[in-house]
């Protein structure tokens, strides 16, 4: 086992993956840019270096930077978290040829499944199914790009080979807006992306998103821990998940778990991974694959009992998976509130000083944050300065247990989404479960402030 990791990563990540480190009795390495100084990680580092000024792309995007602080710390493995370079197969080759583990998986495995092209291609061999759609990249002929979207049918979505974070897609309905939205689309991911690729698929009109999480080691072992219902979503951007997803037959949830593993035994996957669908009329259908631990990982933990983390680490470190899927139970229910520093209702950030933080407690309540009363939340990064978790024998306990979570969690000096959440929490199509992904954005338009 490593003695010592450094974690490229800031905010509630950053304190996780520390967290899963002292419990493991290796040493943690802090990285921090000025602006995260008095972060609560830092304060309570093992050995904290500075990698650079406020900017990301001076700090926690500085390849050099980060290896050269897990150098003279002596570290021998880095963790990269969720975001920043957590998914770049540059970054991952450049950790593993400084002479570091990376903590994730191979540069290949990365590329393969980085690029949204070519891992649809590995899932169409590999058996799992696909929305459908172009076999590849789009072409800049507009006689090819009509036939293709003619075949498909439309409405159809335009989205961005190298895209993530909900950037990169456009809707198309008609013929006559589609080679203007194709050129579009190129032209934003290039920008956004430094790849100008796109493809195509099907727009399904009113389906669910539902992932599934797998862990796999390097000896082909892989397993799936159930399945998250991320179906509450603004500009693709997820607000709040549960575990398991409301209302589907697990004989579903089995045969398509069983497809993820397979899959990962195929491709020689090693570390942890989610494999994205949409979910319409009893039929999953491939989207993406995230090669990271997911901002949402804790409502799987609380469901399954199993530390994703930690088991990140053991498997980076050699080791085999200490279970197999016949021992993996799920029990109850669990809900996860992303809780951002916003207005609830205009989402325009609300960076500042927290002048009180009282979060919530009592059974089956977890809170991952890494803020504290008088923190600042600086305005340099993304805004979730927390994410509140319960756990429940059955989804209406857990429904119950986050109302009451939500109602003693107290922010003030900043705004926050936590307003949203508490309304959410007592909509009735909500609690009765399995909305789907254009829900949020219908209800806000209906619940303008």
């Amino acid at each position: 086992m490593f003695k010592k990791i450094l974690v490229a990563n800031r905010g509630e990540i950053a304190l996780r993956i520390q967290r899963a480190c002292r419990e493991m009795g290796i040493k943690a390495v802090m990285v921090y840019s000025e602006a995260d100084r008095d972060a609560k990680y830092v304060k309570l580092a093992d050995e904290a270096v500075c990698i650079g000024p406020a900017s990301s792309a001076l700090s926690y995007l500085n390849m050099p930077a980060l290896i050269s602080a897990a150098e003279v710390t002596d570290a021998e493995a880095i963790h990269p978290g969720y975001g920043f370079l957590s998914e770049n197969a540059d970054f991952a080759e450049r950790v593993e040829k400084s002479g570091f583990q990376f903590i994730g998986p191979t540069p290949e495995n990365i590329r393969t499944m980085g690029d949204k092209v070519s891992a649809k291609q590995a899932m169409i061999k590999a058996g799992v199914p696909c929305v459908p759609g172009s076999e590849g990249e789009l072409p800049d002929d507009p006689v090819i790009i009509r036939r293709t979207a003619k075949a498909v049918g439309y409405p159809v979505i335009i989205k961005a080979a190298g895209g993530g974070g909900g950037r990169g897609m456009r809707v198309v309905h008609t013929e006559a807006a589609l080679v203007n939205a194709v050129q579009m689309t190129k032209a934003e991911a290039l920008a956004a992306f430094g790849n100008g690729a796109v493809y195509m698929e099907k727009y399904l009109q009113n389906p669910r998103h539902i992932e599934i999480q797998i862990l796999a080691d390097k000896f082909k072992n892989a397993v799936y821990l159930g399945e998250r219902d991320c179906s509450m979503q603004r500009r693709h951007q997820k607000v709040l998940e549960e575990a398991p997803a409301p209302g589907i037959p697990r004989k579903l949830i089995e045969r398509i778990g069983e497809r993820c593993v397979a899959a990962c035994k195929k491709i020689g996957y090693r570390g942890a991974g989610t494999f994205e669908f949409l979910y319409e009329n009893g039929e999953f259908y491939f989207i993406e694959m995230n090669t990271r631990v997911q901002v949402e990982h804790p409502v799987t933990e609380m469901i399954t009992g199993i530390d994703i983390v930690r088991t990140q680490i053991m498997v980076a470190a050699g080791e085999k998976l200490p279970f197999a899927q016949r021992q993996i139970e799920i029990r109850g229910h669990a809900i996860e509130c992303r809780v951002n520093a916003e207005d609830p209702y205009k989402f325009t950030p609300s960076p500042g000083r927290i002048t009180m933080w009282h979060p919530p407690g009592g059974p089956g309540v977890r809170v991952d944050s890494h803020v504290y009363t008088n923190y600042y939340v600086p305005p340099n990064y993304d805004s979730m300065v927390g994410k509140i978790i319960v756990h429940g024998d059955t989804r209406e306990q857990a429904l119950a247990r986050m109302r009451t979570a939500l109602l003693e969690t107290v922010v003030e000096g900043i705004n926050t989404n936590i307003p949203l959440h508490r309304e959410l929490m007592v909509d009735a199509k909500f609690m009765a479960g399995a909305t789907n992904i254009h829900y949020l954005e219908e209800w806000l338009s209906q619940h303008k402030r």
